[in-house]
């Protein structure tokens, strides 16, 4: 079986990103972004995921967060895709619903080629610690438009921004995790227009 992996090296004015991404792997990441946050994060990603996930990133964060954050979920987008290649085999959907103490997420994807954010999470802080909330969605926008991807998160209920968060990125790692699998019963695209 050919290895599912993409090597993605974005550079700008504003940052500098290297992404390795192996969507078989097992969970194994080495993350430095220089916003901290966005490491817990993407580390719990790779790990619910089962992605082996490396990136290295430098960005204009001294005038704030919002372009490394960005810059990032441009970069696992599109490495997402390039690894995905033709999608022939992949499960396509998943769905998960994550507890995280007191909150709860609702996850769904189609990996259909067309981009899409479904995203309802209220937050009641603008910040968790020194990250802006808002580039929670900023990350996720990012990420579906260049990967291709459609994805609908929901969370009913949940006080705490940093469980919210951490449901959000679990979520998100279970249903990628489960949707790029590829399942032998699936021996081409799955889509009756033969093509994601």
């Amino acid at each position: 079986m050919k290895k599912r992996i993409a090597k993605i090296d974005r550079k700008t004015k504003e940052t500098q990103i290297e992404l390795v991404l192996n969507i078989d792997g097992e969970g194994v990441c080495n993350i430095k972004t220089g916003v901290g946050f966005l490491d817990h994060m993407l580390d719990l990603l790779a790990k619910h995921a089962l992605f082996n996930l490396d990136i290295t990133a430098h960005g204009d964060t001294q005038v704030d967060d919002h372009h490394t954050v960005e810059d990032i979920g441009i970069c696992f987008g599109l490495g997402i895709k390039e690894a995905l290649g033709n999608k022939k085999g992949i499960k396509r959907f998943s769905n998960a619903c994550i507890p995280m103490q007191e909150t709860l997420a609702n996850v769904a994807i189609d990996i259909s080629g067309r981009s899409a954010l479904v995203y309802n999470a209220n937050f009641h802080n603008e910040k968790i610690g020194n990250f802006d909330v808002e580039l929670i969605q900023e990350f996720l926008e990012s990420f579906t438009t260049n990967a291709g991807i459609n994805l609908h998160i929901n969370i009913p209920y949940g006080s705490n921004s940093h469980h919210m968060a951490e449901a959000i990125f679990k979520g998100v790692a279970k249903v990628l995790g489960e949707a790029v699998r590829l399942d032998e019963r699936i021996t081409d695209i799955p889509s009756t227009k033969g093509i994601l």
